[in-house]
């Protein structure tokens, strides 16, 4: 029996789940902006102890390992590592759009594609596209919307866009308004985290936690206050 603790940081929402092999136990999540720091040692202590589980119990820690936020990546990280060094388990990474997917996987009963986005900044988005099989058709990308930017796979099946980025190119595909379905309300979760970091468990697929960062996917850009 093996107990994932998973811990999902990539955007504003703060979610935290526990499971025991496929099946999850509990979850807890806050959908507040910069809530990562105050919230998430909170949330695993309280949901630990709802569960009557120790840390000492836990197999793996899985971690939303981005493209996302850098400070919430970064906040997430250095969480998932410090209970992985301190307890002497794996750690487990899954990339955050690929979560989104799965999670809408099971709804998509007409078999479109699957486009989870995130919002970067101005009109770029962070973005791949999988199948109803879950297979990957186009990998992760940081995208700036344009009309034609998803032509090529329109033309030919439906879409379903979904995450914090959708809204960006709403307007943009309303050429497209029969193929383009956008699923409102889909936020990242960490049940979702969990439910793919179990494949992984099985298959010790771990990461290096000494070495391990974050799949920022760009740079980090440090800007200047503008001068009152």
């Amino acid at each position: 029996m093996s107990y994932i603790l998973s811990l999902e940081t990539a955007t504003k929402t703060c979610s935290v789940a526990l499971h025991r092999d496929q099946q999850l136990l509990a979850l807890q999540e806050f959908h507040l902006d910069k809530s990562h720091s105050s919230l998430l040692h909170s949330l695993i202590r309280d949901m630990l102890q709802y569960c009557e589980l120790h840390k000492d119990q836990l197999s793996a820690i899985a971690i939303s390992m981005g493209p996302g936020s850098y400070t919430g990546l970064r906040i997430g990280t250095s969480t998932a590592k410090g209970l992985c060094f301190a307890l002497d388990i794996p750690l487990i990474a899954v990339n955050t759009l690929e979560a989104m997917a799965w999670g809408l996987q099971k709804f998509n009963i007409h078999k479109a594609l699957l486009c989870p986005m995130l919002d970067a900044r101005r009109m770029e988005v962070y973005c791949q596209i999988r199948n109803y099989n879950g297979d990957e058709v186009m990998p992760t990308t940081p995208l700036v919307m344009a009309e034609d930017s998803f032509d090529v796979y329109l033309e030919k099946e439906k879409m379903w866009f979904f995450g914090d980025g959708s809204a960006k190119c709403r307007a943009m595909l309303e050429a497209h308004s029969q193929q383009a379905i956008f699923v409102d309300n889909i936020q990242p979760s960490a049940a979702w985290i969990g439910d793919l970091a179990w494949k992984k468990y099985q298959a010790a697929h771990f990461e290096d936690v000494a070495y391990f960062e974050p799949f920022y996917l760009k740079e980090f850009r440090a800007t200047k206050p503008k001068e009152k």
